[in-house]
């Protein structure tokens, strides 16, 4: 359980790059001749590692032996390559794998528009071995979608990982750098298998020992671990503090244009890349939940983050500066200020104000990673301004990595969303690639959810939602589908059994989480600090300003521009339509924008109270499905990922069926209404 970090060689920790399971797959041998020889063409730290992943790859899924050379050899081979032009067709980190058989030349062939590129394709070329495809379906040249994929730790200096739900950090332990660094040398090369180009290590809640980070008493060891990332194509960043000049530079404010702090933020920048040559820039969270920002000073964001950014613009460094902005003392009998407003009335005034190497950080939904949230209005506002959505892989608010929940539907949906900013066809996935508003910097930004257990994650599927941020990251156009049973088949294997059982599992799970847990978008219903398990008012009346607003008559926020906070005309229409009418309004976020009695009819035919007694019960009993396929398993996949999970969906089981009686029972008190098919409610 948390902390175990014991065993490397085990099958959990070798995630999706367990090469034993490819060996089984049907066209698998046919393969098997080009791992022969590994043709290297070019030398770069970065190529070396495409190199050695094929050599790796040859001993555990053919047990032979592949030489490196640098010149064709008349044999079968796989080769590596370089070639610039495919920056023209192709773009930075694109590839293209071909395959050449007959004519004397038996070769596959792995061209990288640059080192990226080429160590990308490697990987794409062992995924499609590795999910059962043929020689014949790997021919391939992909681009990218998102220019900038990054994984952000929430990691402490103490080893403890703020929202970590699988154990402990890999980088710090007990306020210092951990010595053992091969850890962190396979977790790179799991974040580069799927195409992550920039990591950031520590929390953005920047506290006073990692403040520290920045100045040469511990450059040194943050080196050490850029380092080690650069040979993947990883870029190192550091969350910082906003006050850092009171708190380390000895100077009484950190006013953003007050010219001894802009200075104080140069020699700091400069004195980071002298270290760190390839250092990424800064993610900084500031103004939000008591963290230091410009707000102090009387300054914007804009202003705040100009000049972080230019202090990193001579070395090509980035600001990855969050939007979670919003203020977090609020009144609860106040039903006119609204959080969900918060960060679009925060930036959108702001457009066109940010530096060319600021990105705004946007979280997916308007409030806080709820199960059900609607898609930010913010993605679709910023023409002129370079943005990443965020979204959240460690699961703080979907089960805590104790139950399954595949987060890809969810993504999916926030990327295929229409925003129409500019018409129809305005989907956030063509914000984040660039295509919509030409913007010069792009990106996806996700929460980790890594630590030190052996399997990384805690719950053995857990490890899907990491794998298919990346892929997802990368593509945008990928289906929910395709990625889980890509990963379900490299990680468990390719079994009919295991495949009926697990990628449906997968698909389905963020619909049950939702069904026990919080209806029809309201959210939030959880217990207050941890956010796991049911406490239906444990917000209620506190200062953060998540309501659901139940009293004896109905729930619900109204968001509307008529008779609410007006947080629907935030939308371009048709949404911000569709989302103000009633009638219009999707069922699944009714609740998230309107205030309803409990007997209003949905477009389910059932009022609002007995969907939320079905789906409870509902909810609870896939739950127990889910445990006992299962347990059909036993035998199929790997002991110990057997054992993992099944501890898990039986904590899953329990949980539901808790949030099932506590959620029924609080609004059957609220209302003295019964289920209509007679199922027990508690009194």
């Amino acid at each position: 359980m948390p902390g175990i970090n014991i065993n490397k060689t085990g099958r959990s920790y070798a995630c999706w790059l367990n090469y034993e399971n490819y060996a089984v797959n049907a066209h698998v041998m046919d393969f098997k001749p080009y791992f022969s020889a590994i043709v290297l063409e070019s030398r770069g730290r970065v190529l070396d590692m495409a190199a050695k992943e094929l050599v790796r790859a040859a001993k555990g899924i053919f047990g032979n032996e592949a030489p490196v050379i640098s010149r064709q050899t008349a044999e079968p081979h796989i080769t590596i390559s370089l070639n610039q032009q495919l920056l023209y067709s192709l773009g930075y980190e694109g590839f293209a794998i071909t395959v050449s058989a007959g004519g004397g030349t038996e070769e596959i062939k792995i061209t990288g528009a640059d080192e990226n590129g080429a160590l990308y394709g490697v990987f794409e070329l062992l995924r499609g071995i590795g999910s059962g495809k043929s020689i014949s379906q790997i021919e391939a040249s992909q681009s990218r979608s998102a220019e900038l994929r990054i994984a952000e730790h929430w990691d402490n200096f103490s080893g403890e990982i703020e929202r970590g739900y699988a154990g402990h950090s890999i980088f710090f332990k007990d306020d210092g750098f951990v010595s053992d660094t091969s850890r962190i040398k396979d977790y790179a090369r799991l974040l580069a298998s799927v195409s992550i180009n920039a990591v950031c290590i520590n929390n953005v809640n920047v506290h006073k020992s990692e403040t520290l980070f920045v100045t040469d008493k511990y450059l040194p060891d943050i080196a050490r671990f850029a380092g080690i990332f650069s040979e993947y194509g990883i870029k190192l960043f550091l969350s910082v503090n906003f006050a850092s000049p009171i708190e380390i530079g000895g100077l009484n404010n950190a006013d953003p244009l007050d010219t001894e702090v802009i200075r104080w933020w140069e020699e700091t920048a400069a004195r980071i890349y002298r270290y760190i040559p390839d250092f990424g820039g800064f993610v900084v969270k500031a103004d939000s939940e008591n963290r230091p920002g410009p707000f102090t000073y009387g300054r914007d964001h804009a202003q705040g983050a100009n000049m972080l950014a230019r202090a990193l613009k001579p070395h090509g460094g980035l600001v990855f500066w969050r939007c979670f902005v919003y203020n977090c003392h609020l009144d609860w009998r106040d039903r006119s200020i609204d959080r969900a407003r918060a960060a679009y009335d925060n930036f959108e005034p702001l457009d066109g104000q940010f530096d060319d190497n600021v990105i705004l950080q946007i979280k997916n939904g308007p409030v806080d990673f709820q199960v059900r949230e609607p898609v930010s209005p913010l993605l679709g506002a910023l023409a002129k301004t370079n943005i990443a959505v965020e979204f959240q892989i460690t699961q703080e608010y979907t089960g805590q990595q104790k139950h399954v929940c595949f987060l890809l539907p969810m993504w999916k949906e926030t990327l295929d969303f229409d925003t129409y900013a500019q018409r129809e066809g305005s989907a956030v996935s063509r914000v984040v690639d660039g295509s919509l508003f030409g913007l010069k910097h792009t990106g996806i930004a996700g929460v980790s959810n890594i630590g030190d257990d052996e399997n990384w994650c805690g719950h053995p599927l857990a490890q899907a939602n990491l794998y298919g941020f990346g892929r997802l990251a990368w593509n945008t156009s990928l289906s929910s589908a395709e990625i889980a049973e890509e990963w379900v088949k490299m990680t468990l294997g390719s079994d009919a059994d295991v495949l009926e059982t697990v990628v449906p599992m997968l698909l389905e799970s963020r619909e049950i989480y939702e069904d026990y847990t919080a209806p029809l978008g309201v959210g939030w219903m959880v217990k207050p600090g941890y956010h796991y398990g049911p406490d239906v008012d444990g917000y209620e009346y506190s200062q953060w300003g998540t309501y659901h607003y139940a009293d004896h008559k109905g729930l619900g926020v109204d968001r509307t521009k008529a008779t609410g906070t007006g947080y629907t005309a935030q939308y371009h229409e048709p949404n911000a339509g569709m989302y103000e009418s009633l009638a219009e309004c999707p069922d699944n976020l009714l609740l998230f924008f309107h205030h309803v009695p409990y007997e209003h009819v949905l477009k389910s035919g059932k009022t609002v109270l007995q969907h939320i007694y079905d789906t409870h019960f509902e909810g609870a009993e896939k739950a127990s499905d889910m445990l006992a396929k299962w347990k059909a398993l036993r035998g199929r996949i790997d002991d110990g990922i057997f054992e993992e999970g099944l501890k898990r969906f039986e904590l899953q089981q329990v949980s539901a069926a808790e949030w099932c009686d506590i959620i029924n029972t609080y609004f059957y008190r609220k209302t003295g209404i019964g289920d209509v098919l007679g199922r027990k409610i508690y009194e």
